[in-house]
């Protein structure tokens, strides 16, 4: 059994950890860090339902995923955070 999950319990809804049921990882959580493996299935370490993570776009969890450019070569950054980072000063 993986230390990550220890106490899951496989049930016919998926698996039972922390009394939350999870689902197995999506075909785009593949190479993620945090996609962890129980018994046979991988399953996310950080998302009960890593589906929905992925409806909206990239997942904020994976690892795995770059950010993204915008077509005049910059890395897009929430205006939220920016304003935030800009008033730290860093």
């Amino acid at each position: 059994m993986s230390a990550v999950f220890e106490g899951a319990v496989m049930t016919a809804e998926g698996m039972l950890y922390n009394g939350v049921i999870c689902q197995p990882v999506v075909e785009k959580c593949e190479g993620c860090e945090r996609s962890k493996q129980f018994e046979g299935q991988n399953y996310c370490g950080s998302y009960a339902q890593p589906q929905s993570k992925w409806a909206l776009g990239v997942c904020n969890f994976a690892t795995h995923v770059k950010a993204s450019v915008d077509k005049t070569g910059k890395v897009k950054i929430n205006p939220l955070k920016a304003s935030k980072r800009a008033a730290k000063g860093r």
